[in-house]
């Protein structure tokens, strides 16, 4: 893993449990987002998909460079609520079921994809209706990559962070099924390492208006 790269998703033909991840996760040197599966692989005609397989580092680069910035959690959960303060009606038919309009895991995680939604793998941006905000796929398709650092909460104590520094991410991905991951929602989070990129995470910018103090 000395060599830079990024974490692929490789569908196995049989997986033993859920705990070993490398049945399915592979560190791919030459892996980037130019070459999300690694070499030999490119984003040619690929215009309209999710950027993967970059940093938090890579991320905020390219939000400086179009002048804007991540957003915060608070601000990509208010965001994907759409100005609503529960799940939009239809969004998700009963506990832990899969959101109706979004790219997730239809199947057996992780050796069977049925492709119900209609994609195996990442879709184009705006295949799903959007939110009320009119923003599409804040749930599945990628991970989104916020500012905020990811700590852990204690029973006894203040929230610390563990191990190396993480950025919370949010929205699920299209990894994300009933059987496995089931955070395909708002309100749901999880951690990535800074420095690790992989194929089902990416991020979108946010452009903060100026305001003019009054009299101005």
């Amino acid at each position: 893993m000395r060599a830079p790269g990024a974490v692929v998703f490789a569908g196995p033909g049989g997986a033993e449990g859920a705990r070993d991840l490398t049945q399915w996760w592979r560190y791919t040197p030459g892996a980037q987002w130019r070459h999300p599966g690694g070499p030999g692989t490119s984003i040619d005609g690929r215009g309209s998909y999710p950027v993967v397989a970059v940093t938090i580092a890579d991320a905020q680069a390219y939000a400086r460079w179009k002048g804007r910035s991540l957003p915060g959690e608070a601000q990509w959960e208010w965001a994907a609520r759409g100005g609503l303060d529960r799940p939009a009606a239809g969004a998700q038919t009963q506990a832990g079921a899969q959101p109706e309009q979004a790219n997730t895991w239809q199947g057996l995680f992780p050796v069977v994809n049925t492709a119900d939604d209609g994609f195996v793998g990442l879709a184009p941006v705006g295949c799903y209706r959007a939110n009320p905000f009119g923003l599409h796929d804040m749930i599945g398709n990628a991970w989104e990559l916020t500012v905020d650092e990811f700590t852990e909460s204690h029973a006894f104590g203040p929230a610390t962070s563990a191990g190396p520094a993480r950025r919370v991410i949010k929205g699920g991905s299209f990894l994300c099924a009933p059987s496995y991951c089931q955070r395909y929602r708002a309100g749901a989070r999880q951690p990535q390492e800074d420095d690790l990129a992989t194929s089902h995470v990416g991020f979108r910018t946010i452009l903060t208006p100026m305001v003019r103090p009054a009299g101005g």
